[in-house]
């Protein structure tokens, strides 16, 4: 039984809330429509093979590399943490 500010379920929400978030970022990830053959950062040309391999890809592998790093820095789920959640 929880006790405080937090209901009984906090721990569930917040599990549920990670999920939902984690669901709604692969989703915004996923490769739709058609490919570009230059790369939108840098101009560089896509190869034929990588347009083909992902459809809808918009940027080279070298550009895609950063892009998916300055991504990879923002998965805190910033609602809150659940030790701050349960006090």
């Amino acid at each position: 039984m929880a006790s405080g500010w937090a209901s009984d379920d906090a721990v569930q929400q917040q599990i549920d809330s990670t999920i939902d978030d984690a669901v709604q970022r692969a989703r915004k990830q996923l490769h739709l429509g058609v490919s570009a053959e230059y790369c939108q950062q840098c101009g560089e040309a896509i190869p034929q093979a990588r347009r083909l391999a992902l459809p809808g890809v918009q940027y080279c592998i070298g550009c895609q590399q950063t892009h998916d790093n300055q991504q990879s820095a923002s998965l805190y789920n910033r609602r809150g943490s659940k030790d701050s959640q349960l006090r």
